[in-house]
């Protein structure tokens, strides 16, 4: 597992600097994807080869041994086994490493090279593409910009201590019509990810850009620290089924104390099933676990493991924990497991509380789950004021069976939910 902090801009942002020091003081190892592109430019301008000429640029891209090491605090970047640290850098490299990065071959070529520097590693890499292509998915995104003079001059005089002498003007050209390459490639355009955090560095000292990302980085560590904690499985044990044993009966009590509850019909006594109900508040979702023989294991939004009350609740009960509005591949995979090993899976349809009311888009997560396993699903209409001393209606249709579909497609999903969300509504209307 890897974590990627992922840098985009244009040149002389910042971003190799910040890049660089974020590296040191986090412990990331710096993956400086630029150079990779450089090394590409160098080749061809040692072999004498033509912008014109792709095929051979696209062969070289293939072929070359690229190595980025650290020494002395310095990255160092080998090239076919040698030290082009510095002529990476030239006047004559800078000139052409945006048009032949601007060949698709290069960029995958590339891009993939990056992608295996970055494996089982954690990294901080910056370029121009990271965010939007090398790493979609990057823990961390972030956009550093600065106005074009000013970036101007930070190039200017990284180049004049490096002894590179290009003029301000000419280096003014130039920049700008990189950026205007880079902002118009064909893949890996130079763009702001939607998810990423945009800086603007034009008033911003190295120090304060550093400790900006600093935080951001340490937050999103500690964030991903305490979703692992939300999403570790508790085994099940003797102990912890004794425990949940006197919970269920001490809060199936006090249930009973607040409101007058009536069940009609039931879950299946045994095999997997999807148990589908409508959400009116925080205490639905309890009174279907309470109030059945069988363990029912619904899903609910990670927020809910946010309470430590609430949290030592839900791994009681061995609640799944899923990330609302996003694709998430865990909350899938054990809500498959649940079904699979023949037991019980609950789900609010309409993902939050009076999302009928609301007109909230009804989610599909459970017609998708149904079609490809071919699970029964079992419709639950819940009424009532769930005012103190008030009736609670919890009315459990005949089980829907679906027939088994491996990858049902966008039809197939909306008529199964429509289904679903049509008898519970039925059973939620129904009266005495």
């Amino acid at each position: 597992m890897s974590f990627i902090v992922a840098i985009d801009g244009p040149a002389g942002t910042g971003k190799g600097a910040v890049t660089k020091i974020l590296a040191e003081k986090l412990g990331l190892v710096n993956i400086d994807t630029g150079a990779t592109y450089r090394c590409v430019a160098l080749e061809v301008l040692n072999k004498k080869i033509s912008l014109e000429q792709k095929d051979e640029i696209i062969e070289i891209s293939k072929n070359i041994k690229i190595e980025l090491k650290n020494e002395n605090r310095e990255q160092i970047v080998l090239l076919n086994g040698k030290d082009v640290t510095s002529e990476i850098r030239s006047k004559e490299v800078t000139q052409i490493v945006s048009q032949v990065s601007s060949i698709k071959e290069v960029r995958l070529n590339m891009v993939d090279l990056q992608r295996k520097l970055a494996k089982n590693k954690n990294v901080i890499m910056e370029g121009r593409d990271i965010t939007t292509y090398v790493f979609p998915n990057a823990d961390v995104k972030i956009y550093l910009d600065a106005s074009l003079d000013e970036r101007v001059k930070r190039r200017y005089k990284q180049n004049a201590e490096k002894g590179i002498h290009i003029s301000l003007e000419e280096l003014k050209k130039s920049m700008n019509e990189r950026d205007e390459n880079d902002k118009n490639k064909e893949i890996g355009s130079l763009m702001i990810a939607h998810d990423a955090v945009y800086i603007d560095t034009s008033n911003l000292s190295i120090n304060e850009v550093c400790n900006k990302i600093g935080k951001i980085i340490k937050d999103k560590l500690e964030d991903i620290e305490y979703t692992k904690k939300i999403y570790a499985i508790r085994p099940e044990t003797k102990w912890k089924k004794f425990v949940r044993r006197i919970v269920k009966t001490i809060l199936n009590a006090l249930y009973h104390i607040f409101y007058r509850i009536k069940i009609e019909g039931e879950i299946p006594k045994e095999g997997a099933c999807i148990v589908c109900a409508n959400h009116l508040n925080y205490i639905d979702a309890a009174a279907i676990v309470l109030f059945n023989k069988r363990k029912v294991m619904f899903v609910a939004r990670e927020t809910l493991f946010y309470s430590r009350i609430l949290n030592w609740l839900a791994h009681l009960f061995d609640i799944i924990p899923i990330k609302r509005g996003k694709q998430d591949m865990e909350a899938m995979k054990r809500s498959l497991k649940v079904l699979s090993s023949g037991q019980v899976l609950g789900i609010f349809p309409e993902g939050t509380r009076k999302g009928l009311a609301k007109n909230a888009k009804i989610g599909n997560g459970a017609a998708y789950m149904a079609l490809r396993t071919g699970t029964k699903v079992v419709p639950v209409g819940i009424s009532g004021s769930f005012k103190p001393f008030t009736k609670v209606y919890i009315r459990y249709g005949e089980p829907i069976v679906f027939e088994k579909q491996k990858n049902p497609d966008k039809e197939q999903l909306q008529f199964a939910t429509n289904q679903i969300m049509e008898t519970i509504i039925m059973l939620t209307n129904k009266k005495d």
